[in-house]
């Protein structure tokens, strides 16, 4: 009887832990998708197109990065529908953003 119950207590801790490391890997992508709206923000608002372009290079496969000017602020979207791991695996829609005023110059 002990040892179904530690087959059991077992295969809920590894399930445990991969549930664990998938989220953390969304946690991951969405820190990244917050660091390219902050850095596509920061560049567009000085006028640096190539650091721009360079910046959303650099997002995440498949992120989705739209800029917003309004008045005197920059203001960026990243959006990202992320399946970690496989593709089979449901889409979990992750979104960032950052808002930035203009420089003058």
């Amino acid at each position: 009887m002990v040892t179904a119950e530690l087959a059991f207590a077992s295969l809920f801790a590894a399930g445990f832990v991969i549930l664990l490391a998938w989220v953390v890997t969304l946690l991951m992508l969405l820190a990244t998708c917050q660091a390219t709206a902050g850095e596509v923000a920061r560049q567009e608002a000085r006028g640096d197109h190539a650091a721009v372009r360079q910046a959303i290079a650099d997002a995440p496969p498949a992120a989705e990065v739209e800029i917003f000017r309004t008045g005197g602020s920059v203001r960026v979207q990243v959006s990202l529908a992320a399946r970690p791991w496989a593709s089979w695996l449901p889409a979990v829609p992750l979104q960032a953003q950052a808002q930035v005023l203009a420089e003058s110059g």
